[in-house]
């Protein structure tokens, strides 16, 4: 299990009715490969983040498969069209079965 893991999501609070709102999601995680060694000469297990998602109000926005090269703390930016106020649900998952979430809402005036 990656110590210390901390997804941070911005979302705008409020959006008009099929107005199109940029995204912006940051986690904190080492993103170990599973070839370097500790200071006992031991393999650090690897523990990559292979699958992040988004859902709005229960419908996908996006799915993205991550490949081992990866950078540590992966950042993803998108945009996502907003037709009714609801909630974003946003996972990570990581090589290690370890599920990291966060929800954000946000209204329609």
């Amino acid at each position: 299990m990656a110590k210390n893991v901390k997804p941070r999501v911005k979302v705008p609070k409020s959006a008009s009715a099929g107005e199109v709102v940029t995204i912006k999601t940051l986690i904190s995680h080492p993103m170990e490969s599973g070839q370097r060694k500790d200071g006992d000469g031991n393999l650090i297990p690897r523990s990559i983040i292979n699958r992040f998602t988004c859902d709005f109000n229960g419908v996908n926005v996006i799915d993205i498969t991550l490949e081992p090269a990866i950078s540590t703390n992966p950042y993803f930016e998108f945009d996502a069209k907003v037709d009714a106020e609801g909630t974003f649900a946003f996972t990570w998952y990581d090589d290690d079965g370890d599920v990291y979430t966060e929800e954000k809402s946000i209204a329609v005036g």
